[in-house]
């Protein structure tokens, strides 16, 4: 509303009618517009008869039953010097000048960079394992409570298990897959 015309990058085409439009924009600059639509038809993938349980850890980002081990890539780790390099020359800012709006893009853009790394490697390994089998066993692991232990703290979140476990279910759902939350013990 009061906007006028967007021009718009699709990257598929809309499925069913859309209902609701959000206009976005991230901390670097990017406007996204997310689209919630009505009657989308999903297509069940036809049955394998295979289950898994899936280990989720730090070591490997993810165990499965089968023997399979999906390899942590930490991505945070990864980037840490760049991040440290953006910290440093926005610290040595002053604030309130235009070189300092510019040093926060920059440290933005490389935290916007590991969550895309992250987000991908998440929606890849996760659609590799719904295609893959008909049953989904993870475990419910509390990772609001695990966080608390300032020694795992940066890995637990570096490995993105609610990221990984939510797009597992909702991936599940749509395929006609059936996801199941164990507790841990």
């Amino acid at each position: 509303m009061h906007i006028g015309l967007v021009k718009v990058l699709l990257h598929r085409p809309v499925e069913g009618t859309p209902k609701t439009a959000t206009l976005r924009r991230s901390s670097t600059g990017k406007w996204y517009v997310p689209c919630s639509c009505e009657g989308a038809e999903t297509t069940p993938l036809p049955a394998t008869g295979q289950p898994v349980g899936v280990d989720v850890g730090l070591k490997t980002c993810a165990t499965l039953s089968t023997g399979q081990e999906i390899a942590n890539p930490r991505f945070f780790r990864r980037e840490a010097r760049a991040l440290a390099t953006a910290q440093r020359r926005l610290a040595k800012e002053e604030t309130g000048t235009p070189e300092r709006a510019w040093r926060r893009r920059i440290l933005a853009r490389v935290h916007e960079r590991v969550a895309w790394r992250r987000g991908d490697f998440a929606h890849q390994q996760s659609r590799r394992i719904v295609n893959q089998f008909d049953l989904i066993a993870v475990e419910d692991v509390s990772v609001n409570r695990m966080t608390h232990n300032h020694c795992l703290a940066k890995s637990i979140q570096d490995a993105a298990w609610t990221q990984f476990a939510s797009l597992l279910s909702y991936k599940a759902a749509g395929a006609g897959r059936r996801y199941v939350a164990v507790n841990p013990a």
